[in-house]
C-alpha cells in the first residue's frame, strides 16, 4: 500500500556548457547559458523545499553522479535519481511510475520556471488533497510547468509533441479521455527563448543573474 505522502520531483539537466539552455547560447554564450541553468536549478530546489509539502527529489540527467549536479544534492541534502533514457515523456512516465509506487501524490516540476513560488506548490498539493486526480500549472507558451498526479497513465506521456505549444491542450484532452478530475492554477512563464531572458532580467527574480552572466561573458 502506498504511503500517504506527497513527493516533489524536480527534473534537471546538468549545467554543461554547450548542452544547457542551447536556445540562449547565441545571446549569452555557452558558458553563460550553463550559468543560468545552474541558477535556475538552485531556485527550483529552494522553492520546492520552502513549500514544505513533502520530500523533494532531484531527478538528474545524464546522471545523479554528475559532478555539476552532485553539488546541489550535497548542499540541500537531497536524494538524487538518474533519469531514464528516452524523450521527455518517457522520462516523466518513469518518474511517475517510480514515485507513485511509493507515495500517494506526485508534484513534478522542471527547473525552467523561476516565477513559481512555494505558494504555487502548496496550492497544487491542496488541489490533489481536494479529490482531484491531477493538477496542472499551465505555461504561457502552451505547455505546463507543473504536473501533479495521484495516479499515472501512459497516455499522459506518450505521442505528445514535447516543446510545442500543443502540450497543454493534448494533456487536457488525455485527462478528459481518462475521466479524471483535474484542477489548473494560474499560468506561469518559463525560460526558454531570448525574449524570456529579457523578461527574467526585468523581473529581478534571480538577483545573481547579471553577475553570473558577466563572469561567463565571452572575450
Amino acid at each position: 500500500m502506498r504511503a500517504t505522502e506527497t513527493r516533489v520531483v524536480v527534473f534537471a539537466r546538468a549545467p554543461v556548457p554547450g548542452h544547457a539552455k542551447t536556445r540562449l547560447i547565441p545571446v549569452v554564450g555557452a558558458d553563460g547559458a550553463a550559468a543560468l541553468q545552474a541558477l535556475l536549478i538552485e531556485r527550483a530546489l529552494t522553492t520546492a523545499l520552502a513549500a514544505a509539502v513533502g520530500r523533494v527529489e532531484l531527478w538528474c540527467a545524464p546522471s545523479a553522479q554528475h559532478p555539476l549536479l552532485a553539488g546541489f544534492l550535497r548542499r540541500h541534502r537531497l536524494d538524487g535519481v538518474t533519469q531514464c533514457d528516452g524523450d521527455l515523456g518517457a522520462r516523466m512516465q518513469h518518474a511517475a511510475m517510480a514515485t507513485l509506487a511509493a507515495a500517494s501524490r506526485l508534484l513534478l516540476i522542471g527547473s525552467d520556471c523561476p516565477a513559481m513560488t512555494p505558494a504555487d506548490l502548496r496550492g497544487a498539493a491542496a488541489a490533489l488533497d481536494a479529490q482531484h486526480e491531477a493538477v496542472l500549472i499551465p505555461a504561457e507558451d502552451g505547455g505546463y510547468v507543473l504536473l501533479g498526479l495521484k495516479w499515472w497513465d501512459a497516455r499522459l506521456f506518450s505521442n505528445i509533441a514535447w516543446g510545442s505549444d500543443q502540450v497543454l491542450a493534448t494533456t487536457r484532452a488525455r485527462l478528459s479521455v481518462l475521466g479524471w478530475r483535474w484542477h489548473e492554477l494560474t499560468p506561469l512563464w518559463d525560460i526558454d527563448r531570448p525574449a524570456d531572458l529579457a523578461r527574467l532580467r526585468a523581473s529581478r527574480l534571480l538577483p545573481e543573474l547579471e553577475r553570473a552572466l558577466s563572469e561567463h561573458a565571452g572575450p
